[in-house]
This record gives structure tokens, sequence and C-alpha cells, in this order.
């Protein structure tokens, strides 16, 4: 069937949308691809909707090659489910929660482990019935705090989620190299460059992770490459190489020294290299170990101050450590008031003296681990105005734990220890997959038959794509200054025909040549508009809306030639219009 651009439901825009922060928001708007119903809800106009379902038909025909199995569940989900695992508590303000008229407590799908495993469990006993994976493709629902940039963050989004169950570690590990290359088969088709990455398992639990990120300079998601080796990770899941333990037997003396107005690393650093100048080398941020404080509050309310230590020249990560808390974990730096009610905590000149035994109730101290036993620091005294020198971890004092949420700078090295160093760049995350192992199996108490008759818990696998994100991914790779440039597999239409001038004769020929596309099966977008419509106004919203081959039926056909270009390399070619289907129909299926 023809869409002609007279009576499409579309209005194609020429400024901005006021809202828009990136590319792929300003362009699917103003080309008419979606509108903003609310802040993060978007509705999907035609050529929109288009789009979406040829990306989710793509992840169809993959997943069905892998022998997976589509059903679909509600989006509205009962508390009980979400309860027995904790994601209930743990999700925090980040669900949208509603009650029935009788009171019962219902969410908005943010995910659907539970359900899944609960329909395996309904249905199946036996180990014969494994291995399995099922799948869907459906809305799903999450409060975002700050959704933005359109599409990439909002609040409702369409995601393909499917689950493998296994009896073993064995299956388990066969189901997800099943995944990982449907999904490097389904990420070739949509034709944006995208990278590999090892990942934090998160809210969702299991031990191994990665993520498939569409690079793009307006990405959330910072990740990092090896200079020499493939290793490739988010910063989130960066690990630091191990550093062994250094000796201290003839360390001297931890000693207090007066350090008056430094409580800064710029400010301590210049007084040590004025007042206590070393023999080999000046002192650096990096000899300095600071404290950093945060107020933590978990999603069933308790709140803790947490510190964590690391060296002076690297600060906090965010979002490594919005990750290491877990989901639904509020955070916050230390404020005037909280250190006013622990009078202990000298601001500006805490040490790990007044974090270790003698450190106020509900604080938890965790350091970077490149603070191993034997490394000699300068921190805090706990008295304003002093710091220590020459203070030993692991002889003068210890911490609750490690933690790795300090950031991760380009040159720093490869975790594989290759000689290698990192070097960053930013992504989009566009599908994620887990080894959940047994997690949500043993919460909900999935178990089958094994072959000797024995209950055992099954392992499952967990593994998302973002139909809907992938179409502002796209958006962001292939687009140019002159609006979208869809790769064929997912355009709306394969030809955008414009008939460009007024007289009948080309509209008869472009109209002629709509109806010979089409009924060789191409897809057709036709600016039939007439009156006052100018040739230049259909260029420009040919040029907007991104159809891969756009017709140009016009001035040229007075000569016998029709232009077909190429909208993502700009270049055109003049055509005999009597030949202009058969070569289009070559173009379309080269």
């Amino acid at each position: 069937m023809i869409m002609r651009m007279s009576s499409l439901f579309v209005r194609t825009l020429r400024e901005d949308p006021a809202d828009a922060e990136v590319p792929s928001h300003k362009l699917l708007v103003r080309a008419g691809y979606i509108r903003r119903a609310a802040p993060g809800i978007y509705t999907w106009l035609p050529l929109g909707l288009k789009v979406l379902r040829k990306i989710e038909d793509i992840i169809r025909e993959e997943m069905n090659a892998i022998g997976a199995q589509e059903l679909s569940f509600p989006a509205l989900l009962p508390r009980e489910p979400y309860e027995a695992t904790n994601r209930w508590t743990e999700y925090g303000d980040g669900i949208f929660r509603l009650q029935d008229r009788k009171g019962a407590d219902y969410l908005l799908g943010p995910t659907h482990e539970e359900m899944f495993t609960l329909v395996v469990k309904d249905l199946y006993s036996s180990y014969k019935d494994l291995p399995l994976s099922i799948y869907q493709i459906q809305t799903k629902y999450r409060d975002e705090a700050r959704p933005r940039a359109g599409l990439l963050r909002g609040r409702e989004f369409v995601m393909k989620d499917s689950y493998s169950f296994d009896v073993d570690d064995a299956g388990l590990e066969n189901s997800y190299q099943a995944h990982r290359n449907a999904y490097i088969r389904i990420f070739d088709r949509l034709g944006f460059e995208y990278v590999i990455v090892e990942a934090m398992s998160g809210a969702m639990g299991g031990s191994k992770s990665e993520e498939f990120l569409a690079t793009a300079t307006v990405g959330e998601d910072t990740y990092v490459r090896c200079s020499l080796c493939d290793y490739a990770a988010n910063v989130e899941a960066v690990h630091s190489p191990p550093i062994a333990a250094v000796p201290y037997d003839d360390a001297p003396a931890a000693h207090a020294e007066q350090t008056p107005d430094t409580p800064t690393i710029d400010t301590l650093v210049d007084h040590l290299n004025e007042k206590f100048a070393r023999d080999d080398r000046p002192w650096t941020a990096a000899d300095t170990l600071k404290n950093v404080l945060f107020t933590v509050k978990h999603p069933d309310g308790t709140v803790e101050a947490l510190a964590v230590g690391l060296p002076g020249d690297r600060e906090v990560d965010d979002k490594r450590l919005e990750a290491h808390l877990g989901e639904g974990v509020e955070f916050a730096p230390f404020g005037d008031d909280d250190f006013k009610s622990r009078p202990t905590l000298a601001k500006g000149y805490i040490g790990p003296g007044a974090l270790g035994e003698k450190k106020p109730a509900g604080v938890r101290y965790l350091v970077d681990p490149r603070v191993v036993e034997g490394t000699r620091w300068v921190t805090g005294a706990d008295t304003p105005g002093s710091h220590v020198i020459d203070l030993v971890a692991g002889r003068d004092f210890s911490a609750d734990g490690i933690i790795e949420v300090a950031e991760v700078r380009d040159g720093d090295p490869c975790p594989r220890g290759d000689g290698g160093v990192l070097e960053s760049a930013r992504g989009i995350e566009m599908g994620h997959i887990f080894q959940l192992g047994r997690k949500y199996a043993d919460a909900l108490d999935l178990k089958v038959l094994d072959e000797n008759g024995k209950l055992v818990t099954v392992t499952m696998g967990s593994y998302g794509v973002g139909p809907s994100r992938a179409v502002a991914a796209i958006a962001e790779g292939t687009h140019d200054e002159l609006g979208l440039a869809w790769p064929r597999e997912v355009a709306p239409a394969d030809v955008h025909i414009v008939a460009a001038g007024k007289d009948e004769a080309i509209f008869a020929a472009a109209e002629r040549v709509a109806h010979e596309l089409d009924k060789q099966g191409i897809e057709v977008l036709y600016d039939d508009r007439a009156g006052k419509i100018s040739p230049g106004v259909k260029f420009k919203d040919a040029e907007l809306i991104g159809v891969p081959t756009i017709v140009v039926v016009g001035k040229g056909l007075a000569e016998g030639t029709i232009e077909v270009k190429d909208r993502a390399s700009g270049t055109s070619e003049q055509v005999p219009a009597d030949h202009v289907v058969d070569h289009v129909v070559r173009v379309v299926r080269a």
C-alpha cells in the first residue's frame, strides 16, 4: 500500500522542539515520527511505528532462529512475586505502584523475571522439558527521576526480554552463547556501530553480564577498551589490576604534623612540598588518602553513613557508586548537618582513625583496592589543621571492605595486566545479557526432577534488547546535517517519490512509478502534495524523513529522465524514465 504525504498523518517541523537535547530527539520529532505526551512518554506516529515494528521483526526473526518462543505477559502485575524476591522494596521509587479498588497492591512491570519464572514453574516439572527459551516484546514502565534525551531515557519504553531455563550451568553457558550470537546478528542488521563490553549485573544478580553499546557521543554509558588486547568494559565493571602487598618492616612510624589551612588535596600537596619535602621526588595527590562521606538511604528506609577512602588524585564516580550500592539506593554527599551530628569527624581532615574502631555508629568504611597492605599515606589526623604522614595500611588502620568506585581514567592499566592502557568512549546501552544463575529460581522455588529423580533448582539466563531505544540509537548513528538517514532494513519505506513540479505530466509519471514499485513489493512513500507546496519544501522533507532512496520526478522528465538519489551518500543519477522502476528495484534489493 502506497503511503501518500497528502493523507499521511504527519507534520514536519522546521524548528527543534524546545525540550530536545540530542539529535535523535530533535529529528524524530521534527520529521514526524514521535510526539511528546508527557515527560519521558511519547506517542508513536505512523512513520515511527513502522520503524519500531521493523526493528521488532528483526529481533523476532533472530530469536525464533535459536528456538526461542514468544509469549506476552500483562503489564499490570501483582505485588506478591516481587515481594518474594524482595524487589518490591529494592526498586524503591523506581517503579509505578498502584492499588485496585479493594486496596490490593500492583505495579506496572519494569521487568518480568518473576513472571517468567512462575509460568515455567506452573507448567514444567522435569529435566526433559528443558532447555527452554521464551521471550516477549512488551512495553515496560520505570519512574525515571530525570527522563531525558527523548527515547533514550524514558518512563515508558518497549523491551524485548527473553529468559533461558536449564538444568545445570553447562546448559546455561550454551543458552547464553546462543543468545549472544543472536544479538550479534540483530545488531549487525540494525545498521549501527556497536561494541560488546563487560558489565555489572546490578539488581538483576548473576555471575556474568555483558552489554551491547551503540557507539555515540551522546551516550550515557562510558566504556573503556584496552590499547593492546580485546578487553572492553563498562566503567562500572572495571576492576583495578591486583596490587601486591608492600613490606613495611622498615617503614617509619606514623606522625601527625600541623598542616594549617589545607582542607583540600591541592592545598595539602602544596604544603607538604613546602614544609615536608621528600628527598626522592615531590609529593603528589596520589600520595594522599582522602575519605569521602555519603549519606546512603536504602529502599527499606534504613539510612547509613558510608565513608570511601581513595587516593587523593581520584574522585568518586557517582555512576560506579550507584551501581555498587544497588537498585533503589539513594545517596548524597555529607552536608553540614551530617557533620554536626558526628563531631568526631573533622570536615576536611578526616582520617582512618575516626573511621576505624572509634568511628561513630552507623558509619561503614570502604577503601579503594589501591589501598593495599603496606602502602603509606598522608591523610587527615581527625583534627582541624592536622594530617598524619606515613600512615601504613594494615599496620596503622584497616577498613570494613573494598569498593571500586574511583573514576576510571584514560591511561589506566588494563585489568588483564598485558601492558595495555585503557581508552574511554561513550555509548548507548542497546542490549544486556546476564547469566542469572539461581537467584530467582531459589526465591520462587523453581525446581525440576533431574534424570535421577532428584529435585534440582533450575538455572536461568536473562537477555534484553530495547527496540524503542534502538530507534533513537540508529538515528543517532546515521543522521547528517539534513536529517535522518535510515538503514534500509528499518526505514519506514524503501523509496520516497517526490513529484517536483506543477505539471500534470509530472504527477502522472510519479503516480505510475509509485504503482509499479508497489506491485513489485517495494514500500513507497509518495509526496503527492499539490497546490502551494513547493519542490524545495518537498526536498527538505524527503531529506529530513530519511528514506534511503529518493526518486525525484521533476523537470528532467521533459528530457526523459528521473533522478534517483541515495539519501545516505547524497549521490544521485539520472535514469531513463522507462527504466527507472527496474533500476530502483535493483537498488532496493541489492
